[in-house]
């Protein structure tokens, strides 16, 4: 019986380093490089975010747009620790890459918030940039997400879902905070050109 047992030993670390041979050649695959890349880029994205926002909530003038922006704020700090614990768990540190496309969206929200008096179209605008960031941010979590999925990465899936799902939300506020006042006084504002 024991010649019987220790052949099952071998088998099982047999399957064991099967799975760890599985595991360590995952993350040399395309995807999972491409997943890597785009997670760096969104790191970046986040942690520029958190200069961005408070510029935008310095700007805001409605009480319900500052407020939005204000827990998004809060959030996206949540979210940058998340991209962190993401990268944690496959065992990587945590490294940001420069999104050009953030930052363009970022340049925009500027451009907006100088060539506006403070007021509701000020507000408009802000709204109008942030959405476009929020759509950008749930692009990028929504295939990242599908990515940690593919490759087998649960953990990562999931932190990326609870993001993406605050991503959705924080559109979905600026919305409502948009067309619940802001932007019919906007169109009631004279054009000033």
């Amino acid at each position: 019986m024991e010649k019987k047992k220790t052949p099952a030993k071998k088998t099982m670390s047999k399957t064991s380093k099967m799975n760890d041979d599985t595991k360590s050649s995952m993350p040399s695959s395309a995807l999972m490089k491409l997943f890597e890349d785009e997670l760096k880029d969104i790191y970046w994205a986040e942690k520029a975010l958190l200069k961005a926002l408070p510029k935008m909530i310095d700007n805001a003038t409605s009480e319900e747009l500052i407020e939005a922006l204000t827990n998004h704020l809060a959030e996206t700090e949540e979210q940058v620790t998340r991209v962190e614990q993401v990268f944690e768990s496959f065992d990587k540190k945590a490294k940001a890459v420069k999104c050009d496309a953030m930052e363009g969206l970022i340049k925009e929200a500027e451009s907006i918030m100088e060539e506006c008096e403070p007021g509701a179209m000020c507000d408009a605008g802000i709204i109008s940039a942030g959405q476009k960031i929020e759509h950008y941010e749930i692009a990028s979590y929504g295939t990242l997400r599908q990515f940690a999925e593919t490759l087998g990465l649960e953990e990562a899936a999931e932190l990326l879902q609870i993001t993406l799902d605050e991503e959705k939300a924080a559109d979905e506020t600026l919305t409502e905070v948009a067309v619940s006042a802001i932007n019919v006084e906007a169109a009631e504002m004279e054009d000033s050109e």
